[in-house]
């Protein structure tokens, strides 16, 4: 039973200094990982192992390390941030692949990407055929940018000279019953105007499961008990 807690508290102090750690490195998706930051993350979990594989080996072999590397990824972050080459040596550059609607080899080869590859992420970008497209973009996390020719890309309003209402992102009021007294400030309103709209509609906020404003002017509320928007 004791080694049994001893590998519980281990493990959760190895957890909550590996998600510190990767706190402290940034927000990037793993999609968006560059081969450096795939590398940093492969050796963090490493290191995260080996202080929970045995009780024997004592935990500061795993936080010392595993702190270590979160500092260098930090520093290496703010170096490449402030210094372009370097940026360039450790995380590498964007390729075009496609230009003006021809294919071109030499990157291709440098990069080690293969058309089966390419026309794969051409297909999931929704052009099926090369000639639609005026630029691809093979950028460092290894996802393709795709800008395609001007006749084929979508109509937009400013094309037709249609003007557009601004239309902005919806301010959250209330999540999980919570009052966001933070986000009422930014749009100029109190917590009594929220209950009064809460009211009239036959609501409390502790049962409202989200409530936004959206730049109309208009309350959108979802009860926590109702799958149902008024």
């Amino acid at each position: 039973m004791d080694m049994a807690l001893t590998y519980v508290w281990r493990t959760v102090i190895i957890y909550f200094s590996v998600l510190v750690i990767v706190r402290l490195m940034g927000k990037r998706e793993i999609g968006q990982l560059s081969s450096f930051d795939f590398v940093v993350a492969i050796i963090l979990a490493e290191l995260a192992a080996i202080p929970m594989e045995s009780e024997k080996i004592p935990i500061w072999h795993g936080i010392v390390p595993i702190a270590t590397l979160g500092l260098l990824e930090v520093t290496f972050s703010y170096l490449t941030l402030l210094n372009r080459p370097l940026r360039k040596i450790v995380y590498g550059s964007p390729q075009v692949i496609i230009e003006n609607g021809k294919l071109l080899k030499h990157e291709m080869r440098s990069s080690r990407y293969n058309l089966d590859d390419l026309l794969s992420q051409l297909r999931e970008k929704g052009y099926p055929n090369m000639e639609d497209v005026e630029y691809a973009i093979l950028e460092t996390s290894g996802k393709l940018s795709v800008i395609p020719r001007s006749q084929k890309r979508p109509v937009t309003p400013e094309d037709l000279g249609i003007p557009t209402p601004y239309e902005g992102l919806p301010t959250v009021l209330v999540m999980d019953g919570d009052v966001l007294e933070e986000n009422l400030q930014k749009v100029n309103l109190t917590e009594a105007w929220l209950k009064e709209k809460l009211a009239e509609r036959g609501f409390h906020p502790k049962k409202v499961l989200l409530a936004t404003l959206n730049t109309n002017g208009q309350l959108l509320i979802d009860c926590q008990n109702d799958d149902r928007q008024k």
